[in-house]
């Protein structure tokens, strides 16, 4: 009887489940005073971590759909981009603060290694927010995940978006774009 061997790198070396080196983290929440509206990904990707920015691959169409909305588009300097996230109201987070994933993809993420950001805490200190916009299937599956008794109990109003992510080919340009539009800009009366 043979042993398994663990998989191998391209590198050679062996894959070693929840070792430090493929841990990922994310970034600093972006947040504004009087945010009203908070977005959130799952987890940055390599792009993003490579650049240290949010949505950094170049065919993810988060920049572009919040360029069409409040500006905030890929030509603007990423730091003046943020800028006009707060300015309009919006924060920027990720839903997982570390985790163990292989490439990019959220299916890679090894959920038990998944440490959550602080969610609840920042909804404490921004009470101003009391709306989560989740960027795709995987951030609000795990937002629920970790703190949906939590959100009830606050009663911040949760929903789910069609991810900007360049793997979600299945849904056009046009139809993330109406759904963001609408997201972020539903009646002003319940914000």
């Amino acid at each position: 009887m043979s042993a398994t061997l663990p998989k191998r790198r391209a590198s050679g070396r062996p894959r070693v489940r929840g070792s430090a080196d493929t841990r990922a983290r994310s970034f600093a929440a972006v947040v504004g005073d009087g945010a009203r509206i908070l977005i959130l990904g799952s987890m940055p990707g390599a792009a993003s971590l490579a650049a240290g920015q949010y949505y950094a691959h170049p065919y993810n169409r988060f920049w572009s759909i919040l360029g069409q909305i409040c500006g905030a588009g890929r030509e603007v300097p990423y730091d003046e981009r943020l800028q006009y996230l707060k300015s309009h109201g919006f924060a920027l987070w990720d839903v997982l603060h570390s985790c163990v994933r292989e490439g990019s993809l959220d299916s890679a993420i090894e959920h038990h290694t998944a440490v959550p950001n602080d969610i609840p805490g920042l909804l404490r200190r921004q009470p101003s927010i009391v709306r989560i916009c989740c960027n795709g299937g995987a951030a609000h599956a795990a937002l629920l995940r970790y703190f949906g008794d939590e959100l009830r109990a606050l009663r911040t109003e949760v929903l789910r978006l069609p991810s900007t992510s360049p793997a979600n080919a299945g849904c056009s340009p046009a139809s993330k774009l109406a759904a963001w539009r609408e997201a972020l800009f539903m009646s002003s009366a319940t914000l």
